[in-house]
């Protein structure tokens, strides 16, 4: 078993090759991992008491509540990272695929399954609206090219010249990047339900499908070609194997440990100031922490030429997200049509994304995103029992007037109570443990400006050079990684970003020892 890296010192020096990284999340491990592989000796701090940051887990009673992300869409970024690192991502993570990928419901009784096979898309398309189905047909067309420009030709390609960015827009014109993705799907289909499907995605990444660019499109097509996956044990389990490979490379994980402040030396990063005072140096700093809480806290005591307080003051952020996690006692055999993933739609669409977005307002109606993981993982409950989380996106902390979740949340839970009523009957009879989080919530245990779920919002002015660097312009040997900093947020976004940063950061020698300890 290999040991931990012994503390360091308070105030001591380190050798240039030693990197730290802020935070634990999947970006942030996926940074120590490529470093590692780099030849450096990397320290993760980290505030919470596991690895994961907003992929972790809570387990409450025999319930495992995972808290964040629940669904792997491209397990090539992690095989790549796996890869990378001379290890296998299938050895250490079982990941499953969905089927269906999930369901949409909506209050008259319509029902839209999305799942891999092409021939029951198109049969779900036309008992839908039978009118749209060549429209359909032409949207994932358009799905596949945006793919190729906007994956394939920028996610893991940095971002931070502004000639990069330049290169792209001739193509971004000819697809129609400045429509959003809800006006696209609107000019492929008629039918309403129909123009949600294929446009509500990117909500999972922050995002208003009335504004974000129509390049996202693209989403449709990385369902269609890598599927929809569930890591068992789950993105928790991704998180504890990202983990192992960092210590098996020689790297240390500090949990319980806050960093409180970058530390600057003729503006080149050289460590890091916890909240207790102690000073850990590295000539590489990368943060994970949100991009906004980078600049405008861990670089509060020093000057900023582009990400200034009032800059990112002018920022569209992504929403806020209301999260009741539930166990339910002996109802495995209960509720036969429930799957793993549900998408319940409130009365309005447009509406409500206008309340959220741009007025700042928390709506009496709601769409909701229900995630049952106990049909597919025994491990999230005692047998015989259910795990299942219900998120509601809800506007977040920034706003005038904004939303007091103190005095709201019991209120807000008997909405959302009465809407998971028409799902599955009677549950709350059968609540054994609890737990909600607010965007107060994500503002207090990730420090995410304005208890944001996603960071900052990926509108196309403020996506690819538009975003913060994964290279700082701030300060020498500071990196950026996570969903504040291209190419955004969601699993792939986040690994990806970890891939730019191996393009940015020149390779170490080998340490002593770094074969064998890789080994074992």
């Amino acid at each position: 078993m290999l040991m931990a890296v012994a503390p360091l010192k308070r105030n001591e020096a380190v050798s240039d090759d030693r990197a730290i990284v802020i935070g634990a999340g999947l970006g942030g491990l996926a940074a120590a991992m490529r470093l590692g592989a780099k030849g450096y000796a990397v320290t993760v701090l980290d505030k919470l008491d596991r690895t994961g940051g907003r992929g972790s887990a809570i387990t409450q009673d025999g319930h495992r509540f995972d808290l964040g992300p629940t669904i792997v869409t491209v397990p090539q970024v992690f095989e790549d990272l796996w890869a990378d690192c001379g290890r296998d991502f299938r050895k250490d993570v079982d990941l499953r695929p969905l089927e269906p990928f999930y369901e949409i419901r909506w209050p008259d009784g319509a029902k839209f399954r999305a799942g891999s096979d092409p021939a029951q898309m198109l049969e779900e398309v036309a008992r839908l609206s039978p009118r749209d189905v060549k429209g359909f047909q032409r949207f994932l067309k358009d799905a596949q090219a945006r793919y190729v420009v906007g994956f394939e030709g920028m996610v893991a390609k940095p971002m931070h010249r502004l000639i990069d960015t330049i290169k792209v827009l001739p193509t971004f014109a000819r697809l129609r990047a400045d429509r959003s993705i809800y006006a696209h799907a609107s000019g492929r289909v008629k039918d309403e339900k129909l123009r949600m499907a294929l446009s509500f995605h990117p909500l999972f990444i922050g995002g208003n499908p009335m504004h974000v660019t129509s390049i996202y499109a693209l989403v449709a097509h990385l369902e269609t070609r890598f599927g929809v996956h569930y890591a068992m044990g789950g993105v928790q389990a991704i998180a504890d194997a990202m983990a192992d490979v960092v210590r098996a490379q020689g790297g240390e994980i500090r949990h319980n440990t806050v960093a409180d402040e970058i530390i600057l030396t003729d503006g080149a990063a050289q460590g890091v100031r916890l909240d207790d005072g102690t000073e850990v140096k590295a000539p590489v700093v990368v943060s994970n922490a949100d991009a906004g809480y980078t600049y405008d806290h861990l670089l509060r005591n020093h000057p900023r030429r582009r990400w200034t307080d009032k800059k990112l003051s002018r920022k569209r952020w992504s929403m806020g997200l209301y999260v009741w996690y539930f166990g339910t006692k002996g109802t495995a055999d209960k509720w036969a049509d429930v799957g793993h993933h549900t998408i319940l739609n409130g009365p309005r669409y447009k509406g409500l994304l206008k309340d959220i977005f741009i007025k700042g307002k928390l709506s009496d109606d709601m769409s909701l995103y229900v995630h049952r993981p106990s049909v597919t993982d025994p491990t999230v409950a005692p047998a015989g029992d259910d795990t299942f989380y219900v998120l509601s996106p809800v506007p977040h902390l920034g706003w005038k007037n904004a939303v007091d979740w103190a005095a709201e949340e019991p209120v807000y839970r008997a909405k959302v109570a009465a809407e998971v009523e028409k799902l599955i009957p009677g549950f709350q009879k059968h609540i054994s443990t609890e737990l909600v989080f607010t965007p107060e919530t994500f503002r207090d245990r990730y420090l995410s400006p304005h208890g944001c779920g996603f960071s900052i919002e990926p509108r196309i002015l403020q996506s690819a050079w538009f975003r913060p660097h994964n290279v700082s312009e701030e300060a020498r040997g500071l990196y950026l990684v996570g969903a504040g900093t291209h190419p955004g947020a969601g699993l792939p976004g986040v690994v990806s970003s970890a891939e730019v940063l191996g393009k940015l950061v020149p390779d170490r020698p080998r340490r002593a020892g770094y074969e064998r300890l890789a080994a074992e």
